[in-house]
């Protein structure tokens, strides 16, 4: 699951609510998940903590419905209006690629 060589899709509403900074600590979050050997599924929502210092933000990555969570940093040190809206980012596992998208529990509400 989620094999680093497959290529990565980020949707356009991820580009447009989030700064690339924070696209790439999701993709390092992802890795240092594997790396600690706690990815059971083949997606993974990523929700932001409204607590933030002036150089890092939070994520929690939850899995089997939040059976299985985990806090990790995010080192970023920019504006974080994008805090605070309760978006949830899923990165998911496919075949030939891994996407990152927002959750369609937020577009249920817009």
């Amino acid at each position: 699951m989620f094999d680093p060589t497959k290529k990565r899709k980020v949707s356009e509403e991820v580009k447009e609510m989030f700064p690339i900074e924070i696209i790439n600590g999701l993709w390092d979050t992802l890795r240092q998940m594997k790396k600690d050997q706690i990815v059971v599924t083949p997606a993974i929502a990523f929700v932001f903590s409204d607590d933030s210092t002036d150089e890092e933000i939070y994520v929690m990555g939850l899995q089997n419905s939040g059976s299985v969570a985990k806090e990790y940093p995010i080192k970023y040190s920019g504006e974080k209006d994008f805090l605070g809206n309760g978006t949830i980012v899923v990165i998911q596992d496919h075949p030939k690629n891994i996407t990152m998208k927002i959750s369609d529990a937020n577009k249920a509400l817009n």
